[in-house]
């Protein structure tokens, strides 16, 4: 299994707290994926991805929320607390490679 950093996303309507992420992706490697293809890499344990702490420098990993009749999305947990820093991330670049 791969593990990837995660340091940006996109989602629809950028100012919104509550939009959910269509992409997730890093600007420093020039990369981007959907949300619904990090989930599957994720679920299939193909890959796994983590956000950094810049405070402690560790690592928090990305993992899929599945509530009832809603689309699944993606969550930081860190320390066993689920929490929203993910939203709070700069855009993914437009010129990042699409990955598939």
């Amino acid at each position: 299994m791969s593990e990837y950093e995660v340091n940006a996303i996109n989602k629809p309507h950028r100012q919104s707290p509550h939009e959910h992420i269509t992409h997730i992706g890093n600007n420093n490697a020039d990369w981007r994926m959907t949300r619904e293809e990090a989930i599957r890499r994720i679920e299939t344990r193909q890959d796994s991805f983590y956000t950094v702490d810049r405070t402690t420098g560790k690592k928090i990993p990305i993992e899929v929320v599945r509530e009832a009749g809603k689309v699944p999305f993606l969550r930081t947990k860190a320390d066993g607390k689920w929490n929203d820093n993910l939203l709070a991330m700069p855009e993914c670049s437009s010129s990042s490679k699409l990955v598939a």
